[in-house]
């Protein structure tokens, strides 16, 4: 392998997985305006290059769009040769998923393959081989962006809970592998987001905008938090829907 050329300075450089969701897209803004390198993530690259010329002209070291696909880890290899090619704190953020809807997946049960992928497995490959980096730096901070639906099973998005509480776990266990470093690792679940997924679903309420994400993981880097919900009531709801007893929540639709 050849050494790639040094991108950045020893400040700090943030990998955006799914750069191109409403969320992500806010939180590479803000992370811009402080003066952060970036790498911008996703299958889009149309889109990540505006992005990036967006982030360099609100103040960000240095903006680049990289390709990243969860389901093919060809993608993987030059990501991280970028981020060890750069000096400073390296940090994460993962927004990667997918969603499709439960009766579709029902309807074909091969597509359950392709969300424990998108949501799950491929960020958790990709995470597992840059932890290295950090841990060698003794630094830095990788986000998880996660969900309530991986709280408990529902007949509503089930097969997608499921991979969100397998990447949960993954965090969890990261985190607790990341701070005998001086890294750390935050688990995000978001409740309602105005976001591409949620466009369109019956049922949403209470829905956050993107920037109230943003700033909710921006605080938690700060404060090295472990688990956020993002709004915070969301913690009240869910322990609420984990609080139902097995007999009585197998008769709810939600």
């Amino acid at each position: 392998m050849t050494a790639p050329n040094r991108t950045g300075d020893a400040g700090e450089c943030w990998l955006i997985l799914g750069a191109t969701s409403s969320m992500a897209r806010a939180l590479s803004r803000k992370l811009a305006e402080r003066g952060a390198s970036l790498l911008l993530a996703g299958r889009d690259m149309t889109d990540l290059e505006a992005s990036a010329a967006d982030c360099r002209l609100r103040g960000a070291a240095m903006a680049e769009a990289v390709r990243f696909d969860a389901r093919d880890p060809d993608t993987f290899e030059p990501i991280l040769e970028r981020m060890a090619a750069t000096s400073g704190s390296l940090n994460a953020a993962v927004f990667v998923g997918s969603m499709p809807p439960q009766a579709e997946i029902d309807a074909d049960p091969s597509m359950i393959e392709g969300v424990v992928s998108d949501s799950f497995t491929g960020p958790a490959r990709l995470l597992q081989a840059l932890a290295p980096m950090l841990e060698e730096r003794g630094s830095g901070t990788i986000v998880g962006v996660g969900s309530v639906a991986g709280d408990r099973g529902r007949v509503g998005n089930y097969v997608y809970g499921a991979a969100k509480a397998g990447f949960h776990t993954y965090m969890s266990g990261l985190r607790n592998r990341l701070t005998r470093s001086g890294a750390h690792a935050i688990t995000v679940k978001p409740g309602f987001v105005d976001t591409a997924m949620t466009w369109g679903l019956d049922g949403m309420f209470l829905v956050a905008p993107p920037e109230a994400v943003a700033d909710a993981i921006l605080k938690a880097e700060r404060k090295r938090q472990n688990v956020i919900y993002t709004p915070f009531f969301w913690r009240y709801i869910m322990m609420i829907i984990r609080a139902v007893p097995e007999p009585i929540f197998k008769k709810l639709s939600i």
